[in-house]
């Protein structure tokens, strides 16, 4: 599974841990998109590149890290084609994949340690979309975008 990484300045330290994390396992390829460093930046630089990488088809799954998962998601839900989404628990997590085929996940760097963002993005990656009655459900969001 190709995966296209991002952060800005204030989830740039989790990004780093993500990254590492996600190197470890030979079913991943990961693209690191940016930030480098803390060195303050624009959030929607980074997330609009994840996002328009799962759109456009080169990547299967966005991660992007900023201070809240809340930005970053509402940048990468103008992209059309993108389903991003914050999940914050096992629960938000595996709806977001099961229900709404969430293809970018945005995790908020002062909201979650190191440790529960690797489980949760786990998690996220290994967990299929449900289809059946969900479908028709994501059909009707995408005929919105193409509105």
């Amino acid at each position: 599974m190709k995966i296209a990484l991002g952060a800005d300045h204030g989830g740039f330290t989790l990004k780093e841990s993500i990254k590492n994390f996600l190197d470890g396992k030979a079913e991943y390829q990961v693209v690191d998109f940016g930030t480098y460093s803390t060195e303050s930046c624009d959030y929607p630089d980074y997330a609009r590149l994840v996002a328009e990488g799962v759109a456009g088809g080169s990547f299967d799954r966005a991660i992007m890290v900023d201070t809240t998962g809340i930005a970053s998601a509402i940048v990468g839900n103008k992209v059309a084609g993108v389903r991003a989404t914050s999940p914050t628990d096992e629960f938000t997590t595996r709806s977001s994949r099961e229900h709404n085929n969430s293809n970018m996940m945005v995790i908020g760097a002062q909201l979650t340690g190191a440790g529960r963002a690797q489980q949760l993005v786990e998690l996220w990656l290994k967990t299929p979309f449900a289809g059946g009655r969900h479908q028709k459900r994501l059909d009707k969001i995408t005929q919105l975008e193409n509105s």
